[in-house]
C-alpha cells in the first residue's frame, strides 16, 4: 500500500491527540479579572518596550504579532495546557464548545465550485422550507457562492447570522430546469456532542460522547430517556477519543451512576484551597451495570468521569490507559478579543490520585509525543507493559488497586489493533475521501435516496462488490493504491457506514461501525 506510509502514521496520531487535548482544556470556570492587574515594574517594562517599537523603531512592525509571540513564549514555560487563543480563532473555538450556533441548518461541502448540500439537519430551518440533499446553493441574498468567487469565512457569514433573520437562496436541483427560490429563517442549530445512542442487546444501551460541550448533558438525558424507553437496564458510555471539555457537564454525567453524596472530583489550587464536588440523589443508573470505554485519546473531563466511577467501585472501565490530563484551566479575557486558558488548579479523583502525566519542560514536543512512546513500549498491546509508580498506589473503598501519575488504567484491557493496513482504513473513514465518493453515488439517483427509509436501507445491499471496486479505482486519483485483500470486507462496511451517515446521521453510521468494534465486542462478552 502507498499513500498512507507507515512512517507517517505515528505523526498523524500524535497530532490528532494533541488537538483533542487542546479542545479538552476548556473547563467551565467563571472568573473576573478585576483586581488581578495592578501597576508594577514588570508590566510597565513590557508596555514600554511595545511603545518604543510602535513609535521609535525604524521600520513599521506589526506589534500585535509581537505580543502574540511573547504571550505564547511565556505560556510555553508554564505547562502543556495553558493556552493562548488569538482573537481570530476565539469565536470558532467558543462556538465549537457552546453546543449550538445560528444558521440555516445544513451540512455541506464545495463540489465543482458550488455549495452542495450533503444533508439538511432534521427539523432545521432548511429542511422545513424543503431544501434537500443534493441541492446546490448558487446564490445567497443575490451573492454568488461559487468557490472561486467567495472564501469560506465569507460563506459562513452569509449563511449564519442573527436568530430569526432570513436569507434568500437560489438553488439548483437535479431534474429542475430553473433555479428554485427559498427564503430561510435562521435558527439555533445544535452542534452535537452525542454521536450515537442505541441498544447493543435487549438490556444494554450504548451512548457515544465525542466531547463535553455546553449542551452535552442535555443531549445525554435525551439519549438516556430514549434507551430506557427501549428497555435499557444497563449502560455503556463510550468516551474514546473524547478530549474533554466543560467540567460541569462531566460531573452531571458521572452523577447519573453515583449515589447521593459520593465524591466525584476535587480540585486544589496553588494556595491549597480544596473544592469538592459530590453526587446528588438523582441518577437513573445508580444501581445498574455500567461500562465506560476509554482509550489513549480520552482526556481531561473524560478521565474525571472514568476516575469517579472507578474510585467509587462503580461499573467497569474497559479499554486502554487514558491520556493523563489532570490540570484545570480557567479562560481569561485579555481585553482585545483574545483570551488565555491558564492552569489554575489540579484535579484529583475520589481516592486522591492525580492522573496528570509528568511534564518537566513546560509545553514541549516530548510531552505531546509521549503518546507515540506507547507504541514502542508495547503498552497498547499488553496491560503488563503499562509502567506504574508504586509511590502513587491507591486503593478504592472496595479494595481495588489504582494508580495516579498518568491517566486512568482500565479494569479490563483491550489491545489496540496496530495493523497498519487496518489502521489506515480508520483514517480514511475520517478523512473525507469516502464522503465525496458516496455523495457522488447518491447523486445518481437522488429521488430514490432522498425517500428511502432506514429500514429499507438496512435490508438493501446498496454497497456491492462493484461499488467497492469502483472506490478502489477512485482512490487511484489520489495516488492511493489499495491492494490488501484482508480488509476489503471492512472497507465495504465503512463505505456503507458513510452512506448511512449522509442519509440518516451519525447514529446510523456508528451502529454499522460498531459491529466490528473490539471494545464493544469485549463489553458484550462481559455483560
Amino acid at each position: 500500500m502507498s499513500g498512507y506510509s507507515k512512517k507517517y502514521l505515528p505523526l498523524i496520531i500524535g497530532a490528532a491527540c494533541a488537538f483533542g487535548v487542546f479542545i479538552g482544556a476548556s473547563l467551565d470556570f467563571s472568573d473576573s479579572s478585576e483586581g488581578l492587574f495592578t501597576a508594577n515594574a514588570k508590566k510597565e517594562k513590557l508596555n514600554r518596550l511595545i511603545d518604543y517599537i510602535d513609535y521609535e523603531y525604524v521600520d513599521n512592525v506589526n506589534t500585535d504579532s509581537i505580543v502574540d509571540v511573547t504571550v505564547n513564549s511565556i505560556l510555553e514555560d508554564l505547562d502543556p495546557h495553558s493556552t493562548y487563543i488569538p482573537k481570530q480563532k476565539y469565536d470558532a473555538l467558543a462556538e465549537n464548545m457552546k453546543g449550538d450556533f445560528v444558521g440555516i441548518g445544513i451540512s455541506f461541502y464545495t463540489l465543482n465550485d458550488t455549495i452542495a448540500v450533503i444533508k439538511p439537519l432534521a427539523n432545521g430551518p432548511s429542511e422545513k422550507v424543503g431544501i434537500k440533499a443534493g441541492d446546490r446553493i448558487l446564490y445567497a441574498d443575490g451573492i454568488e457562492l461559487a468557490q472561486k468567487t467567495i472564501n469560506t469565512d465569507s460563506l459562513s457569514s452569509l449563511l449564519k447570522g442573527k436568530i430569526n433573520t432570513t436569507v434568500n437562496l437560489k438553488i439548483k436541483r437535479n431534474g429542475s430546469e430553473k433555479l428554485l427560490d427559498f427564503k430561510v429563517k435562521r435558527g439555533t442549530i445544535p452542534i452535537k456532542s452525542v454521536d450515537a445512542a442505541y441498544m447493543l442487546n435487549k438490556k444494554l444501551g450504548y451512548i457515544k460522547v465525542n466531547r463535553f460541550a455546553e449542551s452535552t448533558y442535555k443531549e445525554f438525558e435525551t439519549a438516556i430517556e430514549s434507551l430506557i424507553a427501549q428497555g435499557a437496564k444497563e449502560l455503556a458510555l463510550d468516551l474514546r477519543d473524547n478530549g474533554g471539555g466543560y467540567l460541569d457537564q462531566a460531573v452531571k454525567i458521572a452523577d447519573e451512576f453515583l449515589s447521593d453524596k459520593k465524591l466525584i472530583v476535587f480540585t486544589k489550587n496553588k494556595s491549597g484551597e480544596i473544592k469538592k464536588t459530590f453526587a446528588t440523589k438523582k441518577g437513573r443508573f445508580e444501581n445498574s451495570k455500567v461500562f465506560v470505554l476509554i482509550n489513549e485519546n480520552s482526556a481531561s473531563a473524560s478521565e474525571i468521569v472514568a476516575g469517579a466511577l472507578q474510585d467509587n467501585d462503580v461499573g467497569t472501565i474497559v479499554g486502554r490507559r487514558s491520556y493523563g490530563k489532570g490540570l484545570v484551566q480557567r479562560e481569561m479575557n485579555l481585553g482585545d478579543g483574545s483570551a488565555v486558558r491558564l492552569t489554575v488548579a489540579r484535579y484529583y479523583t475520589p481516592t486522591g490520585r492525580s492522573i496528570q502525566k509528568p511534564y518537566d519542560h513546560g509545553n514541549n514536543k516530548e510531552y505531546f509525543e509521549e503518546y507515540l512512546s506507547r507504541y514502542s513500549n508495547g503498552e497498547l498491546q499488553s496491560r503488563d507493559s503499562i509502567s506504574v509508580n508504586d509511590s502513587l498506589r491507591y486503593e478504592t473503598p472496595g479494595g481495588k488497586v489504582v494508580y495516579g501519575g498518568g491517566g486512568i488504567i482500565p479494569d479490563v484491557f483491550v489491545a489496540k489493533d496496530t495493523d497498519y493496513e487496518k489502521e489506515s482504513l480508520n483514517y480514511m473513514l475520517k478523512g473525507g475521501v469516502m464522503d465525496r465518493f458516496i455523495f457522488n453515488i447518491l447523486e445518481k439517483d437522488r429521488n430514490y435516496f432522498n425517500n428511502i427509509t432506514q429500514e429499507e436501507f438496512n435490508e438493501s445491499e446498496l454497497v456491492t462488490d462493484k461499488t467497492l471496486q469502483n472506490y478502489i479505482d477512485y482512490l487511484k486519483e489520489f495516488n492511493f493504491d489499495f491492494r490488501t485483500k484482508n480488509y476489503r470486507y471492512l472497507l465495504k462496511k465503512y463505505l456503507r457506514a458513510t452512506m448511512a451517515e449522509q442519509l440518516f446521521g451519525t447514529n446510523a453510521a456508528q451502529r454499522i461501525i460498531g459491529e466490528d468494534d473490539k471494545m464493544i465486542q469485549k463489553l458484550l462478552a462481559l455483560d
